[in-house]
């Protein structure tokens, strides 16, 4: 798996490739993990391709490695593993997915995760198309990020949308005796956390507000909550912390105002048995179900989120059903199920890459691909 943000950097794709790596070695394959690292690497079986730059993208800025020098450990990578299948995510992001790419010395799956507008699509998008045409098979994490993709570059999509780690969220906290509302996200416009800030001016004052993760209005908004205890500013949390705070406060709010895919920090409170209460944005949308999963508030409407708010800090019935709804709508994002998914997508590449007759004859793959019916039977 080739990640294209650095994995010491708390991020939803980065995440998704640790834990589907994860679960795919429990069905007996054997995955490595190509990504820039600033520090040691998070988990065992990762090869470091050196530091990060951030970049600015979708709004945001990512820690992208579009360096020679992590172009350079790729190449080295993957001449020397020599790897039955690739599966790159964000695939044209620049550095190391489209370094793979390019060289596409092995089949390769790719995971569309982002949605929205990019320039970069505009400006390289006759160069963008042919990397794009050489992926045996794409996957796309939500309908959005398939219709970004398919915008910018063609092609056909399967949609397999981001999982969780249930067991992760087995051991329960005690919820907060205090009413108590949790942002987890980069502090960026898009993100919403200003609108939920003002939102808070509608809301009792016995209401506290956790404001987990930075970023670059960090500064600013904190100067809006000076001397008022109700806001407590976490800054970075381990996703320890961050699976105890989601079990322990009240509800977890995602203002965001656009740009999100797949709300996993969504799928993650429900987890959690924590109510939901967020923007009802595309991405969202299509994950929580209104009334049922989640309350859905117009986006930038700092009166209707804190409408949204009161009804499941205050009106105990609402809370606990989100809460019933909300875990089993988790159960359906399994990341052990998204594994076999992907187990079998792999398969597929193999048979459509140019080695097929090779496999057709019973080679047998070391990471435990496609064996022929003889070793089946041993």
């Amino acid at each position: 798996m080739i990640s294209p943000y650095s994995l010491t950097v708390p991020g939803g794709v980065q995440n998704q490739i640790l834990a589907l790596a994860k679960s795919i070695r429990k069905l007996g394959t054997d995955v490595r993990i190509l990504g820039p690292c600033d520090g040691p690497p998070p988990d065992t079986g990762i090869t470091p391709l050196g530091n990060s730059l951030p970049t600015a993208t979708n709004g945001s800025i990512a820690p992208l490695a579009p360096d020679a020098a992590a172009q350079l450990r790729v190449i080295r990578a993957l001449r020397d593993e020599q790897f039955d299948v690739l599966h790159v995510h964000e695939p044209l992001a620049p550095g190391p997915t489209i370094t793979s790419i390019v060289l596409k010395q092995s089949p390769i799956v790719a995971t569309y995760h982002r949605s929205g507008h990019s320039k970069f699509y505009d400006y390289f998008n006759r160069p963008a198309r042919w990397v794009a045409s050489r992926v045996e098979i794409n996957c796309a994490v939500s309908d959005e990020a398939a219709r970004t993709a398919k915008r910018a570059v063609g092609g056909n999509y399967e949609i397999l949308f981001n999982g969780i780690d249930l067991e992760l969220f087995e051991n329960q906290k005690e919820k907060s005796s205090i009413p108590t509302i949790l942002f987890i996200g980069r502090h960026e416009p898009r993100k919403g956390l200003e609108v939920l800030l003002k939102s808070m001016q509608f809301l009792p004052d016995n209401v506290r507000l956790w404001i987990a993760s930075e970023g670059p209005e960090t500064n600013r908004l904190k100067e809006q909550t000076l001397n008022d205890e109700r806001f407590i500013w976490l800054g970075t949390i381990s996703d320890t912390e961050k699976i105890n705070r989601l079990q322990e406060c009240s509800v977890l709010c995602a203002p965001s105002l656009g740009g999100e895919s797949f709300g996993i920090v969504l799928l993650e409170a429900m987890a959690a048995r924590t109510p939901v209460v967020a923007s009802a944005i595309p991405g969202y949308v299509k994950l929580a179900r209104q009334g049922r999963d989640a309350l859905l508030a117009e986006p930038g409407d700092a009166v209707a989120l804190s409408n949204s708010l009161r009804s499941v800090l205050f009106s105990e019935g609402i809370g606990l059903d989100l809460v019933e709804s909300g875990r089993e709508r988790a159960e359906q994002f399994s990341m052990d199920e998204l594994a076999l998914r992907y187990q079998e997508i792999y398969e597929r590449a193999l048979v459509l890459s140019p080695a097929a007759p090779l496999l057709k004859k019973g080679r047998y793959f070391s990471s435990g691909f496609v064996k022929s019916d003889r070793d089946k039977r041993q």
